[in-house]
């Protein structure tokens, strides 16, 4: 279930692919908790969603309410240290997408109860 049930499109869904160069990277935990307390505090978040392989190949989308919001977090001082620290040591790839979410819409067995 999308953690934006109650969020009406349109808004904006940055999606991460990505994968570790090793499954336990020095300073790596550190450095993605900080930048997911600091993402949530952002002008125009909405949300996050994450799942992660064995393997370490993981998925995050990163949800926002505008393009301007996703453009200054990007530009922001220390996510733009992490994102020079991922390339150097902690990243074998990562790709970003982002997308303009026109309509959303699910189901839950549970949201009803």
């Amino acid at each position: 279930m999308t953690l934006l049930t109650s969020v009406e499109p349109p808004y904006y869904a940055v999606i991460i692919t990505s994968k570790l160069t090793s499954m336990d990277p020095e300073g790596y935990e550190v450095m993605n908790a900080r930048m997911a307390e600091l993402g949530r505090n952002w002008p125009g978040y909405l949300g996050r969603e994450s799942v992660t392989r064995a393997d370490g190949h993981e998925l995050t989308v990163l949800y926002y309410r505008d393009e301007e919001s996703i453009a200054a977090w990007k530009g922001d001082t220390e996510h733009l240290e992490a994102q020079r620290l991922g390339r150097e040591r902690w990243y074998e790839y990562y790709d970003i997408q982002v997308a303009r979410v026109e309509r959303a819409y699910g189901f839950s067995r549970d949201r009803d109860r």
